[in-house]
């Protein structure tokens, strides 16, 4: 190996290092909130896309763990925000962690991959631009993503709490 080359590995290994304890961090903030809300759930680490992913999720169902997710994710976006900044007093890094909840995030990934590409369908039919509607930062991701698949182009316009995807002709 190459001087770069090594340097480069470790460099990746240290990022993945720093992703766990993120995810550690937000672990052991999480089963103190569980504690605190004398709620049952298990605790789930991974890494995906460059950033710690924490889930917490129930075998007895995930009803009581709805109380974590909210109204359209409302309450779980708030609690992946405490849930960031608890890492971040930690580690004096900013967080990108996701928090899913009883699922939810995943579910709605595929919901809104799913308009992403029923969007993109529509404008290579029209030819015309389409304009969904207002979504969070996390919802506008996962419909990026889904038009770039599709072979389209997309932006962001708008601004915070109306902030939306316009979905673009190639």
């Amino acid at each position: 190996m190459t001087e770069g080359t090594t340097s480069a590995a470790a460099e990746g290994g240290d990022t993945l290092t720093r992703l766990e304890q993120e995810g550690e961090i937000a672990a052991d903030y999480l089963e103190g909130l569980l504690d605190i809300t004398d709620l049952d759930g298990d605790i789930d680490m991974d890494v995906e896309a460059d950033r710690a992913a924490v889930s917490i999720i129930s075998d007895a169902g995930s009803r009581d763990l709805q109380k974590l997710v909210g109204r359209d994710g409302e309450v779980l976006e708030a609690l992946q925000e405490l849930t960031r900044l608890a890492v971040h007093r930690e580690t004096g890094d900013r967080s990108r962690l996701m928090l899913d909840i009883a699922g939810f995030r995943a579910k709605r990934r595929e919901e809104l991959s799913a308009l992403g590409a029923k969007a993109a369908d529509e404008v290579k039919s029209t030819g015309e631009p389409v304009n969904l509607d207002p979504m969070t930062p996390f919802e506008r991701k996962v419909v990026h993503d889904a038009i770039a698949a599709a072979g389209l182009r997309s932006e962001s316009e708008g601004e915070e709490p109306e902030r939306f995807v316009v979905v673009l002709p190639a």
